[in-house]
């Protein structure tokens, strides 16, 4: 799950980046609406977490392009403004929830993952395909009763395939969902990361396989006979 979070305080913005890292989001960071924009229009994002104080432009202005460019996208409004009728505009505007600072970290994911969770099915609580369970909420996915052990991109690259079953997903595609701007990413990051993964469901016994579809892309779906 890729996430846009824009907020101009530095310090906050690293605490949130970290916390949500640990909880399977990955993240990219603006300072500014200009930023948030051009963001917004270059990656197809899950969610959005905009601070209506922003250094440039008053965050409330930033709601409406921002609907503009991704219309579906989650949006969840991050204020320090005590003035209902600002949170009020921002609902009105299209935000889908709100948190006022200073706010609880887990309250945060929580609400982003249930803001999440009302907009398109893709986004359910509970995945399932073949013998593979896969719980976002809980960070956890098992084969059977068998848990897997996955690292933070493993564990976003089973998301990214159970949400596309069957369906031929690019590198490019594997990658935008995966790392952020600011990772720094090898050549063959990708093809490493989903030998690991095919490891790991091979080792658990799982039918479901992840596979290479040369110089296409990859595909999730079960094991021939």
């Amino acid at each position: 799950m890729r996430v846009l979070l824009v907020e101009d305080n530095g310090k906050l913005a690293a605490v949130t980046h970290d916390a949500m890292r640990a909880h399977g989001f990955t993240v990219d960071h603006v300072a500014n609406a200009h930023d948030a924009e051009e963001a917004a229009a270059t990656v197809d994002y899950d969610s959005i977490i905009l601070d209506l104080g922003l250094p440039d432009r008053d965050g409330l202005t930033l709601i409406e392009p921002l609907r503009k460019i991704a219309p579906s996208t989650p949006l969840l409004i991050l204020t320090a403004r005590d003035a209902s009728s600002s949170i009020i505009d921002a609902l009105d505007s299209g935000a889908d929830d709100y948190l006022c600072k200073p706010f609880v970290m887990g309250v945060l994911i929580s609400r982003l993952r249930a803001i999440m969770r009302r907009g398109e099915p893709r986004h359910g609580t509970i995945l399932q395909l073949g013998d593979v369970t896969f719980d976002p909420s809980q960070y956890s996915a098992s084969v059977g009763e068998t848990p897997l052990s996955l690292s933070r991109r493993e564990f976003a690259a089973l998301h990214l395939f159970l949400r596309r079953p069957n369906h031929v997903l690019s590198k490019a595609e594997v990658e935008e969902a995966i790392y952020g701007f600011d990772d720094e990413l090898s050549s063959n990051a990708i093809e490493v990361l989903l030998h690991r993964l095919r490891k790991k469901l091979q080792a658990a016994g799982s039918a479901l396989y992840i596979h290479n579809m040369r110089g296409i892309g990859y595909m999730l779906r079960e094991k021939r006979p």
